[in-house]
């Protein structure tokens, strides 16, 4: 069975598994008013590396949701070693089903979940996002972004990660937003850097980036591999990042 691409990516060391990595989830980070009275529900967290760091970093609450059991149980790992076990709730559960009390957080974060559903599932998901957002808070999101639409460039994409994905315009992930409520609306956007080089290192450092290079290249990962980077450097050109404050 073909694996999904972040799972494939994380399993040769990845530790950043965004559009574009770190450059992307600090200017969200910034933009979100972090503090330590904060409540913070990460979904789709994977193995915990962004819900580590604002707990670090802030000492906010945050409840962090997956449904894959063994990106939860690295993550649980990954926050016992790094301290913040009293901060952060890993738990396995589906966002899109209400599993959380109107009104419960000020700050829900979001990585490239929501490319991942149909124009249906995304409804639902920002739908949820707001319902569960207090007033005032603020819906954190980090998607890819297609620069045209672009019908052929989606397929690749598929193909390439093995997960169908929907990526929208900057202007049609705007209006998303806007049409689930979210009034003000602000956004960031550039390359898509998760299969380039100078991304790597800029993501995970010199030692990561040739750690990750290293497993690439061994047989039982080379083909997936360069399934990915040459549909990356195919359309570069066509694809980038947004990354979106939706205020409630």
């Amino acid at each position: 069975m073909a694996e999904a691409g972040h799972k494939f990516l994380a399993k040769i060391g990845k530790k950043r598994l965004r559009p574009s990595g770190k450059l992307a989830t600090d200017w969200l980070i910034e933009q979100g008013q972090f503090s330590s009275e904060k409540k913070v529900l990460e979904v789709a967290c994977n193995m915990g590396t962004t819900t580590i760091e604002l707990a670090k970093k802030y000492g906010c609450q945050i409840t962090a949701v997956d449904l894959d059991k063994i990106s939860l149980n690295q993550a649980q790992l990954n926050g016992d070693k790094a301290g913040v076990g009293e901060l952060v709730t890993f738990e396995q559960a589906n966002a899109m089903k209400p599993s959380y009390d109107d009104n419960s957080f000020d700050i829900v974060i979001n990585e490239v979940m929501l490319t991942m559903q149909t124009e249906k599932g995304k409804a639902k998901y920002m739908d949820e996002y707001y319902r569960m957002l207090k007033p005032g808070g603020v819906l954190l999101t980090h998607d890819v972004m297609l620069k045209q639409k672009d019908e052929n460039v989606r397929e690749d994409l598929s193909r390439a990660i093995n997960v169908n994905v929907g990526p929208l315009t900057e202007g049609s992930w705007i209006q998303l937003a806007r049409s689930h409520s979210f009034d003000c609306v602000d956004t960031f956007v550039g390359e898509m850097t998760l299969m380039s080089l100078r991304g790597m290192i800029y993501d995970e450092g010199l030692g990561g980036t040739l750690k990750i290079c290293f497993n690439a290249l061994k047989k039982e990962n080379y083909s997936q591999f360069m399934k990915m980077f040459k549909m990356s450097q195919k359309n570069q050109e066509k694809l980038g990042f947004i990354a979106m404050v939706s205020w409630k």
